[in-house]
């Protein structure tokens, strides 16, 4: 069953609705058709309410009483909320620390111009975010005394490229501009980070706090964090709003895989047990030999549409086993099967971290089916034909609820962590 191309794949996809988002799953064009709920009792009774002839007044009251409850409230918060914070994003996972997990907004919403920016106040601080080729060093003004740098480390390029962003800060830092300095760093996929290792705080440097992605052994909750890999921003990928057809319908599809085969991979692996037994008849699968870092329009909505069609996505490992396809799946319901095996290089190993790999899902709770060899795929699918559509609705909820639990978690952690450590060390605050 191939469908359009896509490589590999986190969003914010619950079960309310919000506010107008930068894009969503399409709706799922196979399946039978769900009518929408009826209205409950209390529904039907509030929506056949007489019309009430002083609900203009009672509204312009209970406004002013608002209005006057926020002036006492911003009144006793002044001063509280100064602290300010600047993130500069200058690798795509930024996109997702902000619109997924901060869940802000970007003007201009043009994710092709030059310069973005946005703000969002949490707890006792302001965050403004600015991303975009215009943000270079030296060619913008520098008006905060706190900043988070994000950067791409994952390649020789990228490390020189993030060096001149560090060197360029330490000069700040020197010249007394800047006064607290984090980053978030895309790791490299086997853990080799020790370009880095100079400019941390604990080293001499300037860097007080590292949010580092993959299971790095450096990450000890004191100063280096983990962080997760997230949605493939730099591929477009939206944050999705979760609708009553992602939740209810019947998806004709067990399970699906879009992906590039590596020869003597365990990618490799998992297909030929998907030909077995005519496994791939029963899930979308389309493969190719070589990694197209490109997205299409095409090719993404064949992509989301794979994930929105199937009650499981199935994740082998890369050269790192986290992967974007873990995220993404989840933004749109549908169970990641995860491939729960340690890659090869420097990253954490089971007998120094005893959740490694993908100890940061592990530990908030993470409900996927991992699997050590995908021969034990043929079970699993095989325990998925009989689960019933309610019970996968169920699934599907609590799915969504804890995504969008990990990542109001993840952002509650990472301001506690920046208050808890720039002001602390804000002399006279």
């Amino acid at each position: 069953m191939a469908r359009g191309p896509r490589e590999r794949s986190s969003s914010s996809a619950f079960l309310t609705p919000s506010r107008a988002r930068t894009g969503s799953c399409p709706s799922p064009a196979r399946g039978p058709h769900f009518p929408p709920p009826k209205p409950t009792d209390e529904q039907s009774t509030l929506g056949s309410e007489e019309w009430n002839p002083w609900e203009g007044d009672e509204k312009n009251e209970q406004q002013h009483r608002f209005k006057t409850s926020l002036q006492i409230l911003n009144k006793s918060t002044k001063g509280k909320r100064d602290f300010q914070v600047q993130i500069w994003g200058k690798a795509a996972i930024g996109l997702y620390l902000w619109e997924h997990i901060f869940e802000g907004l970007l003007d201009p919403t043009d994710v092709t111009a030059q310069w973005r920016e946005g703000n969002s106040v949490v707890g006792r601080t302001y965050y403004s975010f600015i991303t975009g080729p215009a943000v270079v060093p030296g060619y913008f003004s520098v008006d905060v005394k706190n900043v988070v740098l994000i950067l791409n480390g994952r390649e020789k390029a990228k490390v020189f490229y993030a060096i001149q962003w560090l060197l360029y800060v330490q000069n700040l830092v020197q010249t007394q501009k800047l006064q607290h300095v984090a980053v978030v760093l895309l790791g490299n996929e086997q853990c080799n980070n020790e370009w880095i290792n100079q400019f941390l705080k604990r080293n001499g440097g300037f860097v007080e706090l590292l949010f580092i992605i993959y299971d790095s052994p450096w990450i000890n909750d004191l100063d280096v964090f983990q962080w997760p890999l997230g949605v493939a921003t730099y591929r477009n990928f939206p944050v999705v709003e979760a609708s009553w057809s992602m939740l209810h319908n019947e998806r004709p599809y067990l399970c699906n895989f879009l992906g590039t085969i590596y020869e003597n991979s365990s990618r490799e692996a998992l297909l030929n047990i998907l030909k077995q037994d005519g496994i791939d008849k029963l899930c979308w699968v389309s493969v190719r030999e070589q990694w197209q870092p490109q997205e299409t329009n095409e090719s993404l909505k064949n992509y989301q549409e794979a994930l929105l069609q199937s009650d499981l996505t199935l994740c082998p490992v890369g050269v790192n086993t986290e992967c974007y396809r873990i995220y993404e799946a989840c933004s749109c319901g549908s169970v990641p099967v995860v491939e729960d095996v340690m890659t090869a290089g420097g990253c954490g190993n089971t007998s120094a971290h005893q959740q490694a790999p993908l100890q940061l899902l592990k530990s908030m709770g993470a409900p996927f089916i991992f699997v050590k060899n995908w021969e034990e795929l043929p079970a699993v699918l095989e325990k998925e034909k009989t689960i019933i559509l309610q019970e996968k609705i169920q699934r599907r909820k609590m799915l969504l609820h804890w995504y969008q639990h990990f990542k109001t978690e993840l952002k509650m952690r990472f301001t506690n962590i920046l208050e808890s450590s720039f002001l602390m060390n804000n002399k006279g605050y």
